[in-house]
């Protein structure tokens, strides 16, 4: 078995330690597959190299049965980090708070949206007027309109397609930026990046975890997270989106 090295001077220590301590995390019994650690160093990683596949159904719908059960695995609170690791948190190359709370509403809207509206403001890729929007529809979350009696779940937290590889034994997860959270989290970024298969992904999820009713209106809220991060950096277009998944938040809890 090949491997593959990630090296860059830039990026600070804590960076690769932290991702291998979610990876190490999500590697629960018969849960989804994760990319293995082999070695780490200052600034540089070691991973098993995953030679890829053409995605199929099958190995889809194995892999949405596998996701629910890392979830099921559960943490300790919601925007806990991965067991032995109290460094800093990232997803992608963006430092993430550790923030965590008793209740989903509370951590997400502090932890995971609201920090990336100010730095989304200063990039130009908000106005005021829409950074107005997502902190209402944030308010909103936070007083846990949204919450439900689910447990801390043990998230990717990074779930968009290129980080959902299709191997010869099925898929590996890479690059999480692990947490406690909740699971609609995950399934909502595969269906913000079009995850290949992903009916297939959802049907094998609910065989082993049926999601609550009403799950898909929920979707823009869990977008809220991965849209709020893409606008610091990547553009007007995920302000704009940004702004959007906020109205409907909004309509959503009207």
């Amino acid at each position: 078995m090949g491997s593959f090295v990630k090296q860059r001077h830039e990026v600070t220590g804590s960076h690769y330690e932290a991702e291998a301590a979610g990876l190490r995390w999500l590697a629960v019994p018969g849960g989804a597959r994760v990319a293995r650690v082999i070695s780490l160093g200052p600034r540089r990683l070691e991973i098993e190299h995953v030679e890829p596949v053409r995605p199929t159904g099958d190995a889809a719908y194995d892999f949405g049965r596998a996701l629910a059960r890392t979830h099921a695995a559960g943490a300790v609170e919601f925007g806990a980090p991965p067991e032995g690791w109290d460094g800093p948190l990232y997803i992608g190359e963006r430092e993430m708070p550790s923030v965590a709370a008793s209740t989903w509403g509370e951590f997400y809207a502090s932890g995971r949206v609201m920090p990336f509206v100010g730095p989304a403001l200063q990039a130009g890729h908000l106005n005021e007027d829409e950074a107005a929007v997502v902190a209402e529809a944030c308010e909103a979350i936070a007083s846990g309109t949204l919450d439900d009696d689910a447990p801390p779940a043990r998230i990717h937290g990074d779930l968009w397609a290129g980080n959902v590889l299709f191997g010869r034994e099925g898929v590996v997860l890479i690059d999480p930026a692990a947490h406690g959270g909740h699971a609609e989290t995950d399934l909502a970024m595969l269906a913000l990046f079009g995850a290949p298969h992903l009916a297939d992904i959802l049907e094998g999820y609910q065989a082993v975890a049926p999601l609550r009713e009403g799950w898909r209106s929920r979707i823009p809220a869990h977008q809220l997270h991965p849209l709020a991060v893409h606008a610091v950096g990547h553009g007007r277009s995920y302000g704009v989106a940004l702004v959007e998944a906020a109205r409907r938040t909004l309509a959503l809890v009207a």
